[in-house]
């Protein structure tokens, strides 16, 4: 399933303040914590947990987002399918990221081994 311009340019103005919020209560509510999430989003975007409230608290879309992040070399790991489409065939490399973060948040949840959501060999 392509995505149309009109969804990227949704992705890209869309805050990230505006979503933390429902991947913390996703995480919580499976038995996660607010730790691990926050692990998950460092090893992604190198944002320790004074970065993440600092771009929480700014307001940033996820465009500046991924534009500050310094993402993981082993990101493109990340496969599978997401909110209807196949990470690896997402063609914008904005939305593609995004989509990586909510897979992420996805595994966590669902009660995946940490080593395997971080990718570790």
């Amino acid at each position: 399933m392509k995505t149309t311009p009109e969804h990227d340019e949704r992705m890209a103005k869309m805050t990230f303040a505006s979503v933390y919020p429902h991947y913390l209560a996703k995480v919580e509510r499976k038995g996660r914590t607010r730790e691990e999430l926050h692990q998950v989003i460092e090893w992604l975007t190198g944002f320790n947990d004074k970065k993440i409230r600092e771009l929480i608290e700014g307001k940033v879309t996820f465009e500046t987002f991924f534009n500050k992040a310094k993402l993981n070399p082993n990101s493109n790991l990340i496969t599978g399918a997401i909110c209807g489409y196949r990470i690896e065939e997402i063609e914008n490399p904005l939305t593609k990221k995004v989509r990586y973060l909510d897979k992420l948040v996805d595994e966590l949840a669902k009660g995946r081994k940490m080593e395997k959501i971080l990718r570790v060999a």
